[in-house]
């Protein structure tokens, strides 16, 4: 497995978006990531796709979805593998939350950007 490798759901290739910066930051401390959005696009070098990754080794995933957005990615995300998810600012979800703890994946309420500045991540 490629280590700490995080899916970052709700990509987007709009410099000012959140998931945009966290992207770049992830790139930037030398982590792998993959970029699961609505729309096609590239960000630091890594293509969005539009469909959650099969088969592939996930330690964290980073939300950057509203809870009603998250639904049509439950199963994914509880059949990723995921070791942790983090749940941004305006992405907590007590249904979801609940669905990953009890699926053994560790909740973080915390926000991507900040653990990465502060090398908590």
């Amino acid at each position: 497995m490629e280590q700490n490798k995080t899916l970052i759901l709700g990509a987007s290739s709009k410099p000012d978006r959140y998931a945009y910066l966290a992207a770049s930051m992830l790139r930037q401390a030398s982590i792998p990531f993959v970029l699961v959005g609505n729309r096609e696009g590239v960000v630091a070098g890594e293509n969005i796709r539009t469909d959650f990754p099969q088969g592939l080794e996930i330690d964290t995933i980073t939300l950057y979805l509203g809870a009603p957005r998250q639904k049509e990615y439950y199963t994914n995300i509880l059949q990723s593998g995921a070791r942790r998810i983090i749940f941004n600012p305006g992405t907590v979800n007590p249904e979801l939350e609940k669905l990953t703890t009890d699926a053994g994946i560790e909740s973080v309420h915390a926000c991507t950007l900040v653990m990465l500045r502060t090398g908590q991540y």
